[in-house]
């Protein structure tokens, strides 16, 4: 086989949508196709570019190198004949974009760069979801990924658009030691004698949503320690018996430490893409969605907490349509 620039389109479409079925979706193929065509591209380079998983697929350590390269080359084709316009010569847009405390920025940022190589990118980190909308409807901000709450979703004027990224269940970290480390799930109320690291209010309904789930699980914390940090720092502090904490679906563990989903699920976050309808294309806005989903998949493929959660609670295959790791689609 001659390798084409569809080819290389096919395995990013399959790269991006984290499936075979969704990648045959997006090219207008059968998914019985799609899976042909990828066995004879796998053939051609000798060796599987995709691990299969029952929630998707995942690039091989390989696959990932091909997929970098494959990006690059279609980058070029895409450039050919393009001629500059709109701006004055040498000029270069810079998209101005904030994040909150979120793990899929740093795979957002690559994957954004490597598709949008003429895209000039300035980031900021800012806690506060209510700043971020904030920093937005002035002007000073053009995109961002912010987070919110079931039922207390982030107000927002006709000015600014957004996309539902995520909605992933929130877990719980305790010591390796703790007396919940053989259970497969953490009921809330066996932890109201522990100590709690919580993170400040992010002008979006958190802590509330917390203490609102221990008020109904019968229970206020016993003691309650503010952090916003590292979250290796924290996690030491964890290792250490000095409490527990809340802690994103997709975090990966240090050693002495364990995550546990909570019973029940009583508690879940969005995250979310929020950008200006005035200062963003809809290419950049749509490339901006598709890194960020990206970034998410490959983050919950490698969370194992997170899977056996999903296998538990929405089948063996993780719910179907469901991203990886069976969180919730918006």
């Amino acid at each position: 086989m001659e390798l084409e620039l569809r080819h290389l389109r096919a395995l990013c479409a399959i790269a991006d949508a984290g499936s075979l079925g969704g990648a045959a979706r997006v090219l207008r193929y059968s998914q019985q196709a799609m899976s042909t065509q990828l066995q004879r591209i796998e053939g051609h380079f000798g060796e599987p570019l995709f691990e299969r998983h029952a929630s998707g697929v995942e690039p091989t350590r390989y696959g990932a190198e091909v997929l970098a390269q494959a990006r690059e080359v279609l980058d070029r084709a895409d450039a050919i004949g393009r001629r500059p316009g709109g701006r004055a010569a040498g000029a270069r847009q810079v998209l101005r974009l904030a994040a909150t405390n979120s793990p899929v920025l740093s795979g957002m940022v690559v994957r954004v760069r490597s598709r949008l190589p003429d895209l000039g990118l300035t980031v900021s980190s800012v806690y506060a979801s209510s700043e971020i909308v904030e920093r937005l409807e002035k002007g000073e901000l053009d995109a961002a990924i912010a987070v919110d709450y079931p039922g207390l979703e982030l107000p927002l004027s006709p000015a600014m658009a957004h996309r539902g990224i995520v909605v992933e269940p929130s877990f719980v970290a305790v010591p390796a030691h703790h007396r919940v480390k053989h259970r497969l799930e953490v009921a809330l109320a066996d932890l109201a004698d522990d100590a709690w690291f919580l993170t400040p209010d992010d002008g979006a309904g958190w802590p509330g949503v917390f203490y609102g789930a221990c008020a109904a699980a019968g229970f206020t914390p016993a003691a309650v320690h503010e952090f916003l940090g590292d979250q290796l720092q924290l996690q030491n502090m964890i290792a250490d018996g000095l409490g527990v904490s809340v802690v994103q679906a997709t975090i990966r563990p240090i050693s002495g430490v364990l995550v546990k989903p909570l019973t029940g699920t009583p508690l879940w976050c969005r995250y979310l893409l929020l950008w200006r309808r005035d200062s963003v294309t809809e290419e950049i806005a749509e490339t901006l969605f598709r890194s960020a989903a990206a970034s998410y998949r490959v983050l919950s493929a490698h969370s194992p907490h997170l899977q056996a959660w999903a296998a538990r609670t929405y089948g063996a295959d993780g719910g179907s349509g469901a991203p990886a790791g069976g969180s919730t689609p918006v």
